[in-house]
């Protein structure tokens, strides 16, 4: 495809390679292993000298279709397909770190990756340490002469810190290090932090990419050399791979991804400015909003300020509660980027196995509620949620 077609154009026509019977819509190949021509072709593909595919762990026709529509989306040179978010962030880790190495990574992320970092990769001596998601000054701190990567949700979960990618890309750069985003909350449809100077890009295909719920996914994207380095090679070897069928899902999600940001956003805004009028409601967290810290950095860096709204009773877990207990349209899930609306409480579901001392020191705290705007109509999530906050 070429580099002259905009997002929504490479969304529906990327990554198409039709088969024989000539196919409009992508083919689904659900296929373990690959049939050679010859013993010369088998040991020519498994040596590297000739492309093509061998075995569904590491080479099928449908990843590879969703991994060319992501790169050509996100604007990368290379993408790797995983079998979920954390396993996208698993692979990065592995892929490119090893024994003795550092990480500085933001206090404010997804609760397993915080658990990943300070529990799992400490037995493999790597440490990592926790900084403000938007203090520089405590990144370039924290920064040690075994420092490989930095790593930084924007924005983060839950609280929608904003961080400034392309001054991280300069801490980075100056550290001899590698700066990784995970852009799960923006999508490529908001935010492209390559252009910013990252120099890794992390999804949960999940999420907003998929659009639904239906399947997990991830990717790793980024330039050729550091994406089909260690990272391919850890793949092909461990296996934490993207199944087909769940490829497929994905890449057709993907045709409609456009739009849905821009209506998750559109929703997200009114959500976000009615609950700032609630009385019950001590703080919304919506980088759309004014009132948001870092609202002028994301009117920078994104196109508009997604679909995550958090926000934060007076009255704690009681309250809280309350208004998750009274929903009957919002799904009570802890997954996003659905088109149906979801509603959780981090400190007791995506926290809860972080350490209070680390809640307290994100911002989770127990009157916290994060709600994944969907794409029912904006009156009626408000009235769902209405249903609780006037008993809260």
């Amino acid at each position: 495809m070429s580099d002259d077609f905009e997002l929504q154009t490479l969304a529906l026509h990327t990554g198409i390679h039709r088969s024989q019977f000539n196919e409009h819509s992508e083919a689904l190949y659900l296929t373990s292993s690959f049939v050679f021509d010859s013993a010369a072709q088998a040991a020519a593909r498994f040596s590297g000298a000739e492309p093509g595919n061998i075995y569904s762990r590491f080479t099928n026709p449908t990843v590879t279709a969703f991994e060319e529509r992501l790169a050509a989306l996100e604007g990368a040179e290379a993408c790797v397909a995983t079998s979920s978010g954390m396993s996208a962030i698993l692979s990065c880790v592995m892929g490119l770190l090893s024994a003795g190495d550092h990480i500085v990574a933001s206090r404010s992320l997804f609760g397993s990756t915080v658990n990943l970092f300070s529990n799992i990769l400490t037995r493999f001596n790597i440490d990592t340490t926790f900084v403000s998601a938007t203090d520089i000054t405590e990144w370039e701190t924290a920064v040690r002469p075994s420092t490989r990567l930095l790593f930084v949700e924007t924005p983060s979960n839950p609280l929608t810190e904003i961080s400034d990618i392309a001054a991280l890309a300069s801490v980075a750069k100056k550290a001899g290090a590698l700066l990784a985003v995970d852009n799960c909350f923006c999508s490529p449809a908001l935010q492209r932090p390559l252009e910013l100077g990252a120099d890794v890009v992390i999804h949960s295909a999940t999420k907003y990419l998929e659009g639904q719920g239906r399947v997990l996914g991830g990717a790793v994207l980024g330039t050729r050399d550091v994406v089909m380095g260690g990272i391919f090679s850890f793949l092909r070897t461990a296996g934490p791979s993207l199944s087909p069928f769940n490829a497929w899902v994905i890449l057709k999600g993907m045709e409609t991804l456009k739009i849905r940001m821009e209506a998750h956003s559109a929703n997200a805004l009114e959500v976000a400015r009615w609950l700032e009028a609630q009385p019950c409601v001590s703080r919304v967290y919506y980088p759309g909003l004014p009132s948001h810290p870092q609202h002028e950095l994301a009117r920078r860096q994104q196109k508009s300020g997604g679909g995550i709204v958090s926000f934060e009773l007076k009255n704690g877990k009681e309250a809280a509660w309350q208004v998750v207990d009274s929903v009957r349209l919002i799904s009570i899930t802890a997954n996003l980027g659905d088109t149906k609306s979801t509603l959780t409480h981090p400190a007791t579901t995506t926290h809860a196995r972080t350490s209070q001392e680390s809640r307290d020191a994100a911002g989770i705290t127990d009157g916290l509620l994060r709600i994944a705007v969907g794409l029912e109509a904006a009156g009626d999530i408000k009235a769902d949620l209405a249903r609780g906050l006037n008993l809260a």
